[in-house]
């Protein structure tokens, strides 16, 4: 077997040994993650990532690591849009914290599966028609003068057509089971609004997924790249729920600075075959637009705390 093929089935084999180990030792019982808990997830997920950074570059060179970690970047820091979307629909809900993490354990779990066929589909038609790049572009330029200029997010299961689907299809209990997705009452087979959650959670990061990958791509179309670099990103995704989920509302000014990177990295597609911008510079540009965005949220957030202390 090729060293790339190796490579391949040594990460999918540890991704599962990891998740066996957090869902069958860690988290065997439902309980409410602590922040302290989720810091120190958090640290062993980045930590992993920038190993099998060091791990492509001892293989594969300079080049295929410096890819990944500009992927890396880009899909960890677009996926913190995602916690936003989270915490509203726990809060809407009314999902109790001992629950919260056994749904996104399940939810990433599915994101990953989802995320693995677009990539794969992705690679394969750029790799066959070049200029689907461009719509890739035009369509990232689009996502992020949206999220730009759209701020507040809504939640409503009764728009979501695979809500509606299993409510057409499967009775739903009216109160939570436990972490139950499922029960039998009478033999007849239910959904718990567990499940329903579960559904929300799983469509939102289908939508996420749509603008996230086609900006990996700007970096490279190298499947095995794109693939590990976004499972690193997801995998990380939920314990950084769990450390944020307090503080989203003091994060004023990150969605714009996600915004202005997906239009970046929009341009620099679309702008391919005129310019290529060099992966250094774009890593530079990508983690400017993200620390200006945290630290002016951090300033903000300051100067709000002291205003409302000498009222």
């Amino acid at each position: 077997m090729s060293g790339t093929t190796l490579i391949w089935i040594g990460f999918n084999l540890f991704v599962l040994a990891m998740l066996a180990i957090d869902l069958g030792v860690f988290n065997r019982k439902t309980h409410v993650v602590s922040t302290r808990e989720a810091s120190i997830w958090v640290t062993v997920w980045v930590t992993l990532a920038l190993l099998f950074g060091g791990i492509l570059y001892v293989l594969r060179g300079y080049q295929s690591a410096l890819e990944y970690f500009t992927g890396y970047v880009i899909e960890y820091s677009l996926s913190m849009d995602n916690i936003f979307v989270f915490v509203l629909i726990f809060s809407y809900f009314a999902v109790p914290a001992s629950y919260q993490h056994r749904v996104l354990f399940w939810g990433i779990l599915g994101a990953l599966v989802m995320r693995g066929v677009m990539i794969v589909a992705g690679a394969a038609l750029i790799k066959q028609f070049h200029w689907i790049i461009y719509i890739f572009g035009a369509f990232l330029i689009f996502t992020g003068i949206r999220m730009a200029r759209h701020k507040d997010e809504e939640v409503h299961p009764e728009r979501n057509p695979l809500i509606r689907l299993v409510r057409r299809r499967l009775p739903v209990t009216e109160n939570y089971e436990g972490s139950h997705f499922f029960v039998r009452r009478d033999g007849v087979l239910m959904a718990t609004p567990l499940f329903i959650v579960l559904l929300m959670v799983e469509s939102t990061d289908l939508i996420f997924a749509v603008d996230s990958i086609p900006a990996i791509f700007a970096v490279t179309t190298d499947p095995l790249i794109v693939y590990t670099s976004n499972v690193f990103a997801i995998l990380g995704l939920r314990s950084l729920y769990f450390v944020l989920r307090g503080a989203v509302d003091k994060f004023h000014y990150l969605k714009p600075a996600l915004a202005a990177v997906l239009t970046f990295v929009g341009l620099k597609m679309v702008l391919t075959d005129v310019y290529k911008v060099p992966i250094v510079a774009s890593l530079l540009v990508i983690v400017s637009l993200l620390g200006i965005g945290i630290v002016a949220s951090l300033i903000r957030t300051r100067r709000l705390d002291r205003a409302a202390a000498r009222s």
